[in-house]
């Protein structure tokens, strides 16, 4: 089944009846907005860009946003970026309006793509990327034993290669038997050239992230690009990795070993551009969400383009998707590198990059967005 919408006129009337694209007009009662922007980054001065962020429910009851803030001029992945920090008070419904200072920009060309992660131990796990060269980008990762307040000194999490790692925001978890995992795209290593096909690993470790293992690398023989993967543990004990790529729609591999092998990569029917998406499980009901562009290529104004930005749900661990609703539509945005964060099983928190196209700030701005989880079944 390729999940897509009949043209481009039935996707803006189904925003208008379903979504609103507004913040109040979304909403069960005047009172309780079910879909609203709660926080807006755009580049302003020394600051061109803002992206690639994550999120953690601390247990005072605050949220922190961590994100890549970068500095400059330029909005080159490339460019010179450090961790800054937002919070709310509120379960998101606001948030701070000035930037802490997270991580410094301790590669020699940035740190960026943040995941935030409340481990089985009660400590919090912050893994970024530290970039020093086109051939040196790694995961790194930081644990704090005092609710986000200070930060171990950094770990690597790739010692037994050397390369351009990409590891994507919000993109690290921890197995119900406690193994940490992360999924990552090779581009380039110290000897050899750029390449857009990347080879995809797992890494993982079972003693909190001091070590970490890496799978065999993942089989593609779909002859397809493969970039920015992203897991998620199954009810049957299965990992599956989804992938950004090319062809029209995410691809799938699945591992039944925790992680230290994979299956030949398969054709999923999430149809998509060259454009990465999210999912993660709904705490209140098991199902599956997912955030991703739904964009089949079928309308010449959008083909290859991140947009819309689109919501669905699967009651079958990712066989069929269902309750699909766009929740941006500009077709001139340019909306990407998702991350979810469930608050009180009621709310889920969408950060994601929000630029525009015709004034090329495709990952220069970062936005916020508050859902209503019933909301989403409607």
């Amino acid at each position: 089944m390729c999940i897509r919408n009949s043209g481009w006129q039935l996707t803006m009337l189904c925003v208008v009846l379903l979504v609103g694209g507004c913040q109040n007009s979304n909403s069960k009662s005047a009172d309780k907005p079910v879909n609203e922007r709660v926080l807006h980054l755009p580049p302003g001065p020394d600051n061109p860009r803002n992206s690639e962020g994550d999120f953690i429910s601390l247990k005072d009851g605050r949220i922190l946003f961590v994100y890549s803030r970068y500095t400059g001029e330029s909005t080159s992945d490339h460019a010179p970026a450090y961790l800054a920090g937002r919070t709310s008070s509120d379960g998101g419904k606001t948030w701070s309006m000035e930037d802490r200072l997270i991580v410094e920009r301790e590669g020699d060309m940035n740190v960026m793509s943040v995941s935030l992660l409340r481990l089985q131990n009660g400590n919090i796990a912050l893994f970024y990327l530290r970039k020093n060269a086109v051939t040196d980008c790694i995961p790194m990762m930081r644990i704090s034993t005092d609710e986000a307040e200070t930060w171990s000194e950094p770990i690597a999490c790739i010692t037994d290669k050397k390369g351009y790692f990409v590891l994507n925001n919000d993109r690290v978890i921890q197995l119900e038997d406690g193994r940490l995992m992360m999924a990552v795209a090779l581009h380039q290593t110290p000897n050899g050239e750029w390449k857009n096909e990347a080879s995809l690993y797992a890494y993982y470790s079972d003693d909190n992230g001091q070590n970490w293992v890496s799978s065999e690398v993942v089989p593609n023989e779909q002859g397809v690009i493969t970039q920015e993967p992203g897991l998620i543990e199954l009810t049957d004990g299965r990992i599956m990795m989804y992938i950004r790529a090319s062809g029209g729609a995410q691809q799938l591999s699945y591992s039944s070993d925790r992680g230290a092998t994979w299956s030949p990569i398969e054709k999923s029917n999430i149809a998509s551009p060259l454009s990465p998406a999210t999912i993660k499980r709904i705490p209140k009901t098991g199902d599956l969400l997912l955030v991703w562009n739904n964009n089949d290529g079928s309308n010449p104004d959008i083909k290859d383009k991140r947009t819309p930005l689109t919501v669905a749900i699967s009651s079958d661990e990712g066989k069929t998707w269902t309750h699909v609703k766009d929740i941006e539509t500009d077709p001139d945005g340019w909306y990407c590198y998702i991350a979810v964060d469930f608050v009180a099983e009621d709310w889920v928190l969408l950060s994601y990059c929000a630029g525009s196209s015709s004034q090329k700030t495709h990952l220069s701005v970062t936005d916020v967005r508050r859902l209503d989880v019933d909301w989403l079944y409607l």
